[in-house]
């Protein structure tokens, strides 16, 4: 066993230890009343669950990749939301800053969030510029040696609990990408408000808000690298991103998956446990299969970004796989369970409704066909 894969299983023990013991117990209170457990994410903080990508010598964990899928696979197993937020305080914002910040916005900004000081947002998504980012509207001038932010994000995760936020602006007129840029915006900065928190389908303990930005003022150094290439950053980060949102699918049907094979044995028709019957026995057998397949996907992508390589392609091969087989095996699992599936007092309903923001988030299925489909005809 190689060292990372070593360090993968010592951290999937951990975090599933965790999980099982903080985070089960009260998942289904916290999914009915939309509650973001700030007392868990804390934890996780102190664990080092939120700075896993970053570094040591800013106070991260420094681990890699393979590590990462491995802790949001283990928290999406038991709680999809807290995995969500997790992912995307690591992959996105972090990881932003990481990736393109100059040392003083390294030092300013990864200790805190890699400690869980802080959580990180990530601003992309606006209410006309969803799959087509390049949309963007929301823009940021120049005022002496400030920049001025005026404009909406939507679909933010970690808004309303944030402490900061990477937000792509129009820094330059045009309809494409080019003029967009990346600034670090502080969530508590004059001229910005938090809008109203989204009453979801799925992922209810994960905090999703708009993000109103109204005059907001900042200083000159809160633009991310160079100017006019905050999407081309943004999509190299959606790479990474896009491992985050596999390793959720594979962590809800994991968990949808353990549910049923647990159900199946209990539950008796006909005198005998319905595992025996030979068309439950047939749908746990594709549903091991697809978790399966989808987990070596995301392993492989998050291989390949650990080698340094170009993962756009891996990336979305697995996002889109691993996204679309969590919806059709938490499918299987409440079928298994027939109308008890339908109800609260079991998990699959839940899984299932967890499931659906992994075909939609950080590029949609559709979206995916057509990176994949671009990547092998251009790439």
């Amino acid at each position: 066993m190689s060292r990372t894969q070593g360090q993968a299983r010592e951290i999937r023990d951990l975090v599933r230890t965790l999980a099982q013991a903080e985070i089960a117990p009260f998942a289904r209170g916290w999914d009915e009343r939309s509650e973001f457990p700030r007392d868990v994410v804390r934890k996780l903080g102190e664990l080092g669950l939120l700075g896993v990508l970053v570094p040591e010598e800013y106070g991260g964990a420094g681990l890699a990749y393979a590590e990462y899928v491995a802790v949001v696979e283990e928290l999406a197993a038991v709680e999809a939301g807290v995995a969500l937020s997790v992912a995307a305080h690591n992959s996105l914002c972090t990881n932003h800053i990481l990736l393109f910040g100059d040392e003083p916005q390294k030092r300013r900004w990864l200790p805190p969030l890699a400690r869980g000081e802080m959580l990180g947002a990530w601003g992309l998504t606006e209410p006309e510029a969803g799959s087509d980012a390049g949309g963007t509207k929301t823009s940021a001038t120049r005022d002496g040696d400030a920049w001025v932010l005026r404009g909406s994000k939507n679909f933010t995760t970690n808004a309303s609990v944030g402490g900061v936020a990477v937000v792509m602006a129009r820094t330059s007129p045009g309809t494409d990408h080019r003029g967009i840029s990346a600034l670090i915006v502080p969530l508590d900065a004059p001229g910005v408000v938090i809008g109203r928190k989204e009453d979801k389908l799925g992922m209810r303990t994960s905090d999703t808000a708009s993000l109103i930005l109204d005059e907001c003022r900042l200083p000159a150094d809160a633009l991310l690298g160079r100017e006019g290439e905050g999407f081309l950053q943004a999509m190299e980060v959606l790479d990474g991103g896009r491992i985050s949102i596999a390793a959720l699918g594979v962590g809800i049907a994991r968990g949808a998956l353990e549910a049923a094979i647990s159900y199946s044995k209990q539950r008796r028709q006909f005198a005998r446990p319905i595992a025996q019957f030979q068309a439950i026995r047939l749908k746990l057998a594709d549903m091991a299969t697809a978790v399966e397949a989808a987990r070596l996907l995301t392993e492989r992508a998050a291989q390949a970004k650990d080698a340094g390589q170009k993962v756009t392609l891996p990336a979305s091969q697995a996002k889109l796989f691993a996204s679309e087989a969590a919806v059709r095996v938490c499918e299987e699992a409440i079928q298994i369970h027939g109308g008890y599936g339908y109800i609260k007092d079991y998990p699959v309903e839940k899984y299932w409704r967890d499931s659906k923001l992994c075909t939609i988030g950080e590029g949609t299925s559709e979206i995916q066909r057509l990176v994949i489909a671009r990547e092998l005809l251009e790439g």
